[in-house]
């Protein structure tokens, strides 16, 4: 694509809504060539008419549980833009709430395994030599602070955040002499229609009152650490699942 070779060049997964959709917007504005992830359609066209008001994007279906279709969305963003120097791996789902473990269904934990964590590595799968044939860049993987700290009655959101702050931290070892930097965000309780979706009122009521910051995050103060992680933060920063959670984990 003409004059993309101007811009460095970030993929974002989950980028139709929520977290993943206030970092695309983040990374478009700072001029980054920015490749819309999502398995949503509808809203990753949408994302796409909005967002190329303000620099230069585009949509490529990807369903993070298809490892074909990750392939695929990878190598299209390469192709249509001539390189790949980040990424931002925010496609997850909080799956049942309200259960203990011996009481999470069997279909519930493959399915938030397969997303927030499998998923994961499928994406950074293909990213990871794309970054390296660049000469380096910059993955963060958006896990939680479930993943640094139990979250009860959520054991396989648990299980899956722990697992992709691992996946970050091996990585983050494995790729750091092809200038390759891999972190995580670990963010609480953040305003997202996701969120909404899977809370009742009074329990977010509950988490309000309880966060010593006295509201919720919003989806924009993940999308400027996750812009600055891959952007401006110093080479020797690697490896580390930062939270992000109003100060309830001091």
């Amino acid at each position: 694509m003409d004059g993309t070779e101007e811009h460095k060049v970030v993929f974002v997964t989950g980028a139709g809504s929520g977290i993943g959709r206030a970092a695309a917007e983040a990374f478009v504005r700072r001029g980054y060539a920015t490749a819309l992830a999502d398995m949503d359609e509808e809203a990753g066209r949408g994302a796409e008419a909005e967002l190329r008001r303000l620099g230069e994007c585009g949509f490529f279906p990807c369903d993070v549980t298809d490892d074909e279709t990750v392939r695929a969305a990878v190598a299209r963003a390469v192709a249509t833009y001539g390189r790949l120097d980040a990424a931002f791996n925010a496609a997850g789902i909080d799956g049942e709430s309200g259960k203990p473990t011996a009481e999470c269904t069997m279909e519930n934990w493959n399915r938030v395994i397969a997303v927030d964590l499998t998923g994961t590595w499928s994406c950074m799968r293909y990213q990871l030599p794309e970054i390296v044939k660049a000469g380096g860049g910059s993955i963060v993987n958006c896990a939680s602070v479930a993943g640094l700290r139990a979250a009860a009655t959520l054991p396989a959101y648990t299980a899956a955040k722990h697992g992709v702050v691992g996946l970050t931290r091996g990585a983050a070892r494995e790729y750091a002499r092809s200038g390759v930097r891999v972190n995580a965000i670990c963010p609480g309780t953040v305003d997202t229609p996701m969120f909404r979706r899977s809370m009742p009122p009074d329990v977010i009521e509950r988490l309000v009152s309880a966060n010593p910051v006295g509201r919720l995050a919003e989806a924009s103060e993940i999308a400027d650490i996750a812009l600055w992680l891959c952007d401006d933060a110093p080479g020797f920063l690697t490896g580390q699942a930062i939270a992000v959670d109003g100060g309830t984990g001091a």
